[in-house]
């Protein structure tokens, strides 16, 4: 048996490297195999090459995990898959209830039956959320300044006051859930969520259960207030108090979910950006 410790090194600013060669100390007796994501085509090459009783840890970030679940068929997968973080965020790992001194968790039930998002004529799988509004637009802005600065952190708060305070401005939105639809003025953000949390740990869906039998995701919308009044609420987004403001927090569950604004703006998929989207659809596993 072997055990494959898949790395991006390109993770968490340039040391991802360095956090998967963490597994050499806590798992002593195995025998494990680095090989760095650039050095096969696809992640179907290898695991199609895998013997029956071989292992793979991942390690990476919630966008390597996005990648894994967009190249193979994990609901096809029976070799046993671990995920050890090695990202900036790690929304997955906070959201299962793991830590930084946590060793790889075999993770196959959690990229089974997952929702898919349709947007700008691409369809793909997420496991996290789909951000929509000022979340995506910190995802924009912070793409901008990893282009100029390279390795450079990005501090996504940051961006995100700066974001309600000048840059950006809310829109009208439209949310279909399983028929129903619900409008909303001033939306600033409209996720839907199949974890708990993302965005480094914001937790948008607190009542979410990515393995709730039903598999339902959670539509969250923050809408109505004007710049400061959002602002002054926005930080309990990162305990998940936001939602007991019910006069500008509406959570909506559901199984088919579509999503439009008024204008185009910027939408991440697991922290990865898509730009001038207007609209996206959700539909989850039966």
């Amino acid at each position: 048996m072997k055990t494959y410790v898949l790395y991006n090194k390109k993770a968490n600013n340039g040391q991802g490297a360095q956090g998967a060669f963490r597994i050499k100390d806590i798992w002593t007796t195995k025998e494990l195999v680095y090989k760095e994501v650039n050095e096969f085509d696809t992640y179907a090459e290898l695991f199609t090459a895998l013997e029956a009783d071989d292992e793979v840890v991942v390690c990476g970030g919630d966008g390597t995990l996005n990648f894994l679940i967009n190249e193979i068929d994990c609901d096809a997968v029976d070799n046993p898959v671990y995920y050890y973080p090695t990202g900036t965020g790690n929304d997955f790992w906070t959201d299962i209830g793991k830590g930084a001194d946590d060793a790889p968790m075999m993770i196959n039930k959690y990229l089974r039956r997952l929702p898919v998002v349709k947007v700008n004529g691409m369809t793909r799988k997420f496991i996290n959320g789909i951000g929509y509004g000022i979340d995506g637009y910190c995802c924009e802005v912070g793409d901008q300044q990893r282009a100029k600065n390279g390795s450079k952190p990005i501090n996504y708060t940051s961006i995100a006051i700066k974001g309600l305070l000048f840059h950006y401005k809310p829109t009208n939105a439209s949310v279909t859930v399983d028929g129903k639809l619900y409008t909303f003025e001033k939306a600033w953000l409209a996720p839907t969520m199949n974890g708990r949390c993302y965005g480094g740990g914001m937790y948008a869906a607190p009542d979410q259960d990515r393995l709730n039998p039903e598999r339902t995701v959670t539509v969250m919308v923050m809408y109505g207030k004007g710049k400061l009044g959002t602002l002054a609420a926005f930080p309990s987004i990162f305990k998940g108090e936001h939602v007991k403001k019910t006069d500008i927090v509406a959570t909506i569950v559901g199984k088919r979910v579509k999503v439009e604004f008024d204008r185009p703006v910027a939408l991440q998929i697991d922290g990865e950006t898509v730009l001038n989207v207007r609209e996206y659809e959700v539909e989850t596993a039966e």
